[in-house]
């Protein structure tokens, strides 16, 4: 096999980036937008020693779980993988993918608990992050970046996001045309206006924008009261001051233009406050089901709980109003401020924050003897890190529950806890991105008693 052939291949599974898998002679051929049982005419693109890619020619015979994809930029904007087969299928994919993480990463072997999908597949994002460009025309554009590039594919309505949203960013970029805004250009590290970046309350609907730009302009207060009057909704206009030449698309510096940086929502029943830099998961009820699932696990119930990567609180505030005590911990400043005005505003005199590192919050409570029942965790992509979990199993608490957005590195931290006694009990998958290759899931963790 060679750079160029075509073949018929047949996909048998996927891989956690969506790609369908099938063999030619023993080898494994990966072809992007692909369905389990579809047979298919695949060009060869790249031959490696084990393994090759290739792309769809031709459809030879549909999987029966395939599907007329709905969306004019699937298979060119990097967002969604799975427009193209039934949710079901989706489902049952993502669900396999976190079996394998488990199984054969970490060589674990806990009971899995069924797949939780999201009720709403189209229209669940409360955050939305897009890129400006200048088109060849000369026009304004906002998308998103093509896969493993920085070149922007213009995209009037995501499918993922609300109407009410791109009616925002259709406004905000005839304003920019209109107050003669210039737009960021990556190769030459010119313009001023970088990223549009909002996020709505699901429940209350409020709604901030935050304006990613190069450096403060005079127009920029017009844009902001432009805004608020054309939509009242929203709530605050921010500045975010980026000018570094990065990929980081939040500069440090903020400069509130309008109203207030926060959106109040409720999240589990608590009242929330979240900053444009506090962490709030993008699909609220997929979310409480999830942080549902976690207080199961938990058994809060006058326990003392340490809710390491807090972000404003939002999950070890859920389980505040049983718990003996709640201390949590997160590197974002902002995002502890929330946390602490959303454990004030809720009324809960058991909730305290710390500002640390996770690894160095967990070793500071542990240097104080601080024993808890209970440890939460929540962790970006790249997981906790071995001091964090060395932390915690100094803690000795009863139970560890951990929230993951990447069981690839869930697994690898939960076989590091089970070395150290752990025992990985239970597992449950939770589809908070329909469409798209991520998958979260829950992990409950108890601990093996020496006889």
């Amino acid at each position: 096999m060679k750079k160029n052939d075509i073949i018929d291949l047949e996909i048998t599974s996927l891989t956690s980036e969506g790609s369908g898998i099938g063999r030619y002679d023993g080898m494994a051929v990966f072809v992007p937008f692909t369905a389990v049982g579809d047979v298919i005419s695949c060009r060869i693109l790249k031959v490696l020693k084990s393994y090759a890619y290739g792309k769809i020619e031709s459809i030879i015979t549909p999987s029966p779980s395939r599907i007329v994809n709905d969306c004019s930029v699937f298979g060119r904007c990097g967002g969604c993988v799975y427009r193209h087969i039934s949710y079901s299928a989706e489902l049952a994919a993502k669900e396999q993918i976190v079996r394998d993480a488990f199984e054969r990463i970490g060589g674990l072997n806990p009971e899995f608990l069924p797949i939780c999908g999201s009720e709403h597949i189209d229209g669940y994002r409360n955050k939305l992050q897009m890129p400006l460009a200048k088109a060849g025309n000369g026009e304004i554009v906002s998308g998103f970046f093509s896969e493993r590039s920085h070149r922007v594919v213009p995209v009037e309505h995501c499918r993922l996001q609300s109407e009410r949203f791109s009616e925002i960013v259709a406004f905000i970029k005839e304003q920019l045309k209109a107050l003669k805004i210039s737009v960021y250009n990556e190769q030459e590290n010119q313009g001023v206006m970088r990223h549009i970046f909002l996020r709505r309350g699901h429940y209350s609907g409020e709604v901030c924008a935050v304006l990613v730009a190069r450096r403060k302009t005079p127009e920029m207060a017009k844009l902001a009261a432009a805004l608020t009057k054309r939509f009242p909704e929203i709530t605050g206009v921010v500045l975010n001051v980026n000018p570094d030449r990065t990929n980081v698309i939040l500069g440090e510096c903020e400069v509130l233009l309008s109203g207030k940086a926060e959106i109040a929502d409720t999240m589990c029943g608590v009242s929330v406050e979240i900053s444009p830099k506090s962490f709030y998961q993008v699909n609220t009820p997929a979310a409480e089901k999830l942080y549902g699932q976690a207080a199961e696990f938990a058994q809060p119930r006058g326990k003392t709980i340490f809710d390491l990567y807090c972000g404003a609180g939002t999950i070890g505030l859920s389980m505040a109003s049983e718990a003996k005590k709640m201390i949590g911990a997160e590197i974002v400043p902002e995002a502890v401020e929330n946390a602490k005005r959303n454990a004030l505003n809720s009324g809960f005199d058991n909730a305290e924050f710390i500002c640390a590192d996770a690894s160095r919050a967990a070793e500071k409570l542990a240097e104080k003897g601080l024993s808890p029942d209970v440890i939460m965790l929540d962790p970006p992509r790249k997981g906790c890190g071995e001091e964090t979990l060395r932390a915690c199993v100094k803690m000795n608490p009863e139970r560890i529950v951990m929230i993951s957005c990447n069981p690839a590195t869930a697994s690898r931290d939960c076989k590091f806890l089970a070395e150290n006694g752990y025992a990985v009990e239970r597992v449950r998958a939770f589809d908070l991105f329909p469409r798209t290759r991520h998958v979260e899931c829950v992990v409950l963790m108890s601990r093996v008693e020496k006889k």
